[in-house]
């Protein structure tokens, strides 16, 4: 039954891993493609390959933190834990998708797994250890702080570059930030890479623990392998839905606005992956970088509805993602008996 039940959390874990690159592919290239720095094509290919490379590299910092994240029950009982955060997840991230929001995939999860969690105690089952931890530091710190840093960061360096540029005739610093753009889309796409690859590949290696498939400090090269493929894939078909909303309903960015909101974001991801080892949303980042660079202009171009619509898909995620899946553990617990 545990082998059963870890082969449908390595489905799960792909199918989340696909929609994570399928989302998230607009965050890495929608201001370049709104600033015609790319055409769609030529970025969504960029970010396959960075967003491939930046798995790849994922795999010691993901040991890391599934090491330092959360303590599964062995057996089914964590099993089934997995396979009702992941689709409570998947779920959420269809639906957000759907009604073009930008989110984040590592907040959905942490929400589903804490539900499910809740649901495998008070079934009588062995609770989920660090429970308390994952909601301070990889959701409740994360959705203040992150959106705030990338924010107010972005407003800030508006003023010295476009000081800098001052000089400079428009049309060239535009020409001059199309170019810098794609340097800073790429990076933003292996950021993703290496924040959001670690969370399937931690998953997958919690999964293989519980079923008794795998030791706790080792990392098979085919999590690692299918993590990378399946979310290079998602960004591959890419949905454009949410890069709409980033390029034309949040805000007006022009190449250089977009490159500030870009290299702050693959800045503060590199920095939380392998400096801090801290898990921060790409989606939160971004998306806060672009409305940070986009405020700071000398005439409002800021969608205020569609601001609050994004904040409110924001604080609820943890909430009905953690009730979805404290329902499915429920109807799922007698499974593991």
């Amino acid at each position: 039954m545990a082998v059963a039940f870890f082969a449908l959390v390595v489905v799960l874990a792909a199918g989340f891993a696909f929609l994570n690159g399928f989302r998230d592919v607009s965050t890495a290239v929608a201001l370049s493609v709104r600033t015609r720095a790319l055409t769609p094509s030529v970025a969504v290919i960029l970010a396959a390959v960075f967003n491939f490379g930046g798995v790849l590299l994922s795999g010691g910092f993901a040991m890391i933190f599934s090491q330092s994240w959360v303590r599964l029950p062995s057996g089914t009982t964590g099993l089934i834990v997995l396979i009702s955060g992941l689709c409570s997840a998947i779920l959420w991230g269809i639906y957000a998708w759907w009604r073009g929001i930008p989110l984040s995939s590592t907040h959905a999860l942490v929400g589903g797994l804490v539900g499910a969690g809740v649901a495998s105690a008070v079934m009588g089952g062995s609770p989920v250890n660090g429970e308390d931890n994952i909601l301070l530091v990889q959701v409740i710190l994360p959705l203040l702080l992150s959106p705030v840093v990338a924010f107010l960061g972005a407003y800030l360096l508006v003023w010295p570059v476009t000081w800098a540029a001052r000089y400079t005739q428009p049309d060239v610093v535009h020409g001059r930030f199309r170019h810098a753009q794609s340097v800073s889309a790429a990076a933003v796409a292996f950021g993703h890479g290496l924040q959001d690859g670690q969370r399937t590949v931690a998953v997958l290696v919690l999964g293989a623990v519980a079923a008794g498939v795998s030791e706790p400090d080792a990392l098979p090269a085919w999590v690692v392998l299918l993590t990378a493929v399946m979310l290079t894939a998602g960004t591959l078909c890419g949905g454009w839905r949410i890069s709409y909303t980033l390029g034309y309903k949040l805000t007006r960015v022009d190449p250089l606005r977009g490159f500030i909101a870009q290299s702050l974001t693959s800045l503060m991801l590199f920095v939380g992956a392998i400096g801090l080892h801290l898990p921060l949303s790409t989606t939160h980042t971004v998306t806060s970088a672009v409305l940070g660079a986009g405020t700071n202009q000398n005439f409002s171009v800021t969608n205020r509805r569609m601001v609050l619509r994004i904040l409110g898909f924001w604080v609820a995620t943890p909430i009905v993602t953690a009730a979805a899946a404290f329902v499915l553990g429920l109807a799922l617990s007698p499974l593991s008996r």
